[in-house]
């Protein structure tokens, strides 16, 4: 199994979500955050002062899927939502050792 970690800019959340469900994967969370990366952010004048903005609104969602799904979905993440600017995002992929579905004690990919 593999863990998804990824980050987006939060136009695109509804195309990662899309692909997802047509991917199968059985679940994600999706949370928002602020971060930079090569982007750095921006400058921005209020009321005469100049500010420098620096953390910018990214959206992280994450997902555990079976191990040969994830080469495909990281392919559909990268061809449909790149930009090529920066800001795109990245995406971070985990190893999964086992997951355990509470309500009923499943392990594994039946877990998922």
């Amino acid at each position: 199994m593999k863990k998804l970690e990824i980050i987006i800019r939060t136009e695109k959340l509804e195309e990662v979500k899309k692909i997802l469900e047509d991917s199968k994967a059985n679940g994600l969370m999706i949370t928002n955050i602020m971060g930079y990366g090569n982007q750095k952010g921006y400058t921005q004048i209020y009321r005469g002062t100049e500010y420098t903005v620096n953390l910018l609104p990214k959206i992280k969602v994450e997902t555990v899927v079976a191990a040969d799904i994830a080469e495909t979905i990281i392919e559909k993440v990268v061809n449909e939502i790149q930009t090529g600017k920066y800001g795109d995002g990245k995406i971070f992929i985990y190893d999964v050792e086992d997951a355990v579905r509470i309500r009923t004690g499943e392990r594994g990919e039946e877990a998922l």
